[in-house]
């Protein structure tokens, strides 16, 4: 149980998981650097972190920017959408005839990525939201601004120990203020540090043997 003064963001988890170095210049070394990438995404949920926005479509209340928090991870933030769908397995809410299940919805702009950061950040909210109200929640919805479309997301128990295992990583990280070493790749070209980070300019031990190699051919050249 981590005390409230040690919480890391929620939202970090989708940099650790793309890019640990990269979660790392943002939330401890406090660098950050906008590109088109992040831009269009802080407009999307600019207006899905709109707090003033309750909604109540038939037998679905549809809340945004509903701040959470677990004890359990070290983790708080805000869920882009929660939409509580009445069910006569769900749980009661104060306030609320009936019972209601829950299911968070997390905004992206673009289309769905390769890898499974969205589904960590998305299940995180998730476990934070079962914390709070006491429930089991199943699954959620990944939003994408380019198709237009919800990806279901299953929250099983592979993807839950992932996402323990990467808020216990972030948290002994933080804890150290170390700041991990990566390896380029191609993935690097979209990153919005990528002239913070320079990773191949990391490589000391690459640049050490550069500078012995190039004095031992100089001692080569004079004995010969």
């Amino acid at each position: 149980m981590y005390k409230e003064e040690n919480y890391l963001m929620l939202s970090g988890l989708q940099h650790f998981v793309f890019c640990r170095r990269q979660w790392a210049l943002i939330h401890i070394e406090q660098q950050w650097s906008d590109n088109y990438q992040t831009t269009a995404g802080e407009l999307m949920h600019r207006n899905a972190h709109d707090e003033n926005k309750f909604e109540k479509r038939g037998d679905t209340m549809i809340a945004r920017g509903l701040r959470i928090a677990s004890p359990q991870l070290g983790l708080s933030g805000q869920c882009d959408v929660v939409e509580f769908h009445k069910s006569s397995e769900g749980i009661s809410v104060f306030g609320y005839e009936g019972c209601w299940k829950i299911v968070p919805v997390e905004y992206k702009r673009g289309k769905a990525k390769e890898g499974r950061e969205d589904e960590v950040q998305l299940c995180a909210q998730a476990m934070c939201l079962e914390e709070m109200f006491m429930t089991q929640i199943d699954e959620g919805f990944l939003f994408y601004g380019e198709t237009k479309r919800r990806t279901r997301v299953s929250f099983g128990s592979d993807l839950r120990d992932y996402v323990r295992q990467c808020t216990l990583e972030m948290h002994d990280y933080f804890g150290r203020g170390y700041t991990p070493k990566v390896k380029s790749s191609p993935k690097c070209r979209s990153c919005s540090l990528s002239d913070l980070c320079v990773p191949k300019l990391n490589k000391k031990r690459n640049v050490s043997k550069y500078i012995n190699a190039h004095l031992a051919d100089e001692d080569a050249e004079r004995e010969g």
